[in-house]
């Protein structure tokens, strides 16, 4: 029955094993080979953990850096303005400046053409966005190594 057909199984495995020893040893080799590879990327690549920051007061906002800055956002959608309109004027005494494009294309060449204090939003739904740095904006060192 059963056991019979288990063993014929097992031996006629076996036997093919043995006739084509190299996809045999490939078969066993490569993953080591992947693990090893994996093991070896994370060694020099290695999970940086940072200390906790204590719980402080960070005293008030220098909004003297702020002078001139410009966020363009797009699409110009109802949900949008509310969220940008938030943005300038509840969190900012002065308020910033908020523009407001059709399309990306055009808040990438209107990055082109601004200042360096530009900073692009694209919404994507009522709860996504993506920010657009211009290439003159310094990112911080602890973020970039991360990358």
């Amino acid at each position: 029955g059963v056991w019979r057909q288990t063993r014929a199984l097992l031996f006629k495995n076996c036997l093919i094993k043995c006739r084509t020893k190299k996809s045999s040893v490939q078969e066993v080799l490569f993953p080591l080979f992947f693990l090893f590879w994996l093991i070896l990327m994370s060694m020099m690549h290695p999970h940086r953990k940072y200390d906790e920051v204590d719980n402080i007061n960070l005293g008030t906002l220098d909004t003297s850096m702020l002078v001139d800055f410009v966020i363009g956002y797009t699409p110009p959608t109802h949900m949008a303005r509310e969220i940008m309109k938030k943005v300038a004027f509840d969190n900012f005494e002065d308020g910033l400046i908020t523009e407001e494009y059709l399309s990306e294309e055009e808040l990438q060449e209107a990055s082109a053409l601004k200042t360096s204090k530009f900073v692009g939003v694209v919404f994507k739904d009522a709860m996504s966005y993506q920010l657009r740095f211009p290439d003159s904006v310094v990112m911080s060192s602890i973020y970039t190594e991360s990358r």
